[in-house]
């Protein structure tokens, strides 16, 4: 793997670890007994706990929060630095970092208009997505 590749391949790895430690602590949250989201106020508009509990906390069976981790792990093994080798894999690459910033949009639009607050540690994990599709789209145009 050349050496450049190498260096561009952690940023979009790097990002998806971040991705993956905030979708874990958001999902730890949701199946803790007493769920205390830190560094999140419960003001008017800041309020994690008002998000994370809603009825659209959850798509079927499934909290939102598992969804992200369960994305962000496919992510981070994607775009592990061993995965670069596979220029097949680009495609897939770019396609699901694609797919978690349409869900990142869906899920902002379900914030500000059904449950009408915003969860920082949601931000974060929205903003990972907006991250990982760049710095994919930036890896996969220098392995080319």
């Amino acid at each position: 793997m050349p050496a450049e590749l190498a260096r561009r391949g952690l940023a979009p790895f790097a990002v998806a670890l971040f991705g993956l430690a905030v979708s874990g602590y958001l999902t730890v949250e949701h199946y803790a007994a007493a769920p205390a989201l830190l560094a999140c106020p419960e003001s008017a508009v800041v309020n994690c706990a008002k998000v994370t509990t809603s009825s659209w906390s959850q798509i079927g069976p499934l909290p939102v929060a598992v969804l992200g981790l369960g994305y962000f792990l496919v992510m981070t093994a994607l775009t592990a630095p061993p995965a670069w080798r596979l220029p097949r894999l680009n495609t897939v690459r770019i396609s699901g970092a694609a797919a978690g910033v349409l869900m990142a949009l869906y899920l902002i639009w379900v914030e500000l208009f059904r449950v009408e607050a915003i969860c920082l540690w949601c931000t974060a994990v929205h903003a990972a997505a907006v991250a990982l599709l760049s710095s994919v789209l930036w890896t996969s145009s220098s392995s080319r």
